[in-house]
């Protein structure tokens, strides 16, 4: 971990989880000059690239941080999301005419965009701790006090005005302020595997496919015309995400049955369960929630990463406002407002989820004709472009 005093620190906000959306909000607190102190379990970021979009919102809500040029430099921009069975296109939504500077779908690995949002964060600076953990923490007038298991370096305690928690779907904030999580889990597992493969499709989209055996998504990568991402739900429950596992999956839903494109490199391999939950509420006496730690959901339209960010960067100002001022109107407004946007992206993933996975014949001919509807539908594909690019937020 960077250097940690023993003594007791005081800080005006405490920011557990150094994921994307707790490096946006220590970024966007420090903009406005808030004393933070950001700590995390890892002792180093993770080097797995996890979530791989950054829409048009999202960097929207960046560009007075600073990093959208890096994030531009890093990543590869893509125009077009296209829904497919087999060789059979079913709708292309087009990002080029977005009501934004940002009209496309930049795809950049989630530990290079932590990497961007952390730069300078790091070194010399002793209010982001690593590895260090959340063991509890309890409402003291004025703020929390917090108990840290900093692990080598032993344990810590810290007073702060509002405890913030970016720590994901199994948040310690969250459970320590008593904050039910509402939901459930898909049957499916999900496996995730980044590739080098010769692929027949243009690198312009991010493609996603409906089949009899599940959905299929792959979206290409920076770093090499070669490379892509491939997310796949599969009802094995301990799948070994292997270059032949891969090759089966694109054989059997790509978008030429019974061949597949030759896996010349699996680069990095996972499988995960995915849940539908929110939390009751994103505001409780001093602690706050954001991202997975107040949502988590299927990764259907890559909405995950993009919604937690914006969670973060929009809590600084009416955070900046009640330290200053005492005013939580603002507060009030923030958790409203983003607690009924994370419902409704929960409501959404989980629809199109279904969607993608409907088996019965019935059920893929009734979505096949509505998507060719919608597809000779102008406005109701822009419609569902700017809601994939998070521009109706």
């Amino acid at each position: 971990m960077d250097a940690a005093p023993n003594a007791p620190i005081s800080t005006d906000v405490l920011i557990v989880g150094a994921g994307p959306a707790g490096l946006a909000l220590r970024r966007a607190l420090d903009r406005l000059g808030i004393a933070s102190l950001l700590v995390d379990r890892h002792a180093a970021g993770l080097n797995t690239s996890r979530a791989a979009v950054i829409h048009a919102r999202t960097l929207e809500v960046l560009e007075p941080l600073g990093v959208v040029p890096a994030l531009l430099a890093e990543g590869l921009k893509t125009p077009d999301f296209c829904v497919r069975e087999g060789g059979d296109l079913l709708l292309r939504i087009g990002f080029a005419g977005l009501p934004s500077p940002h009209s496309y779908a930049l795809m950049c690995p989630q530990n290079v965009t932590e990497a961007v949002l952390a730069a300078g964060l790091g070194g010399q600076n002793a209010t982001v701790w690593r590895p260090a953990r959340l063991v509890s923490f309890t409402e003291v007038p004025g703020g929390i006090a917090a108990d840290l298991d900093c692990f080598e370096a032993g344990p810590r305690q810290v007073q702060a005005r509002w405890i913030v928690g970016c720590d994901g779907a199994r948040s310690d904030v969250r459970a320590g302020a008593g904050i039910a999580f509402e939901g459930g889990d898909y049957a499916e597992r999900f496996v995730l595997a980044d590739v080098r493969m010769d692929w027949p499709l243009p690198r312009s989209e991010v493609s996603l496919f409906f089949s009899p055996e599940g959905l299929m998504v792959v979206a290409p990568l920076p770093g090499g015309t070669d490379r892509y991402r491939v997310v796949a739900t599969v009802d094995d429950p301990d799948p070994d995400v292997t270059p032949a596992h891969v090759q089966t999956l694109l054989g059997t839903r790509g978008p030429r049955p019974g061949t597949a494109p030759a896996i010349g490199e699996l680069l990095w391999g996972s499988s995960f369960h995915v849940q539908h939950r929110l939390a009751a509420q994103v505001w409780k006496g001093h602690a706050l929630l954001c991202g997975d730690a107040a949502h988590v959901h299927s990764p259907a339209g890559g909405q995950g990463m993009n919604t937690g960010i914006q969670d973060a960067v929009e809590l600084a100002a009416p955070l900046h406002r009640a330290l200053r001022g005492g005013d939580t109107g603002g507060l009030a407004a923030w958790a409203e407002r983003r607690h009924a946007i994370a419902r409704e992206v929960v409501r959404t993933t989980d629809a199109l989820t279904r969607l993608a996975t409907a088996s019965s014949p019935l059920a893929r001919a009734a979505r096949g004709a509505l998507l060719g509807l919608v597809d000779h539908l102008p406005f109701v594909r822009r419609r569902l472009a700017v809601r994939l690019a998070e521009l109706d937020r």
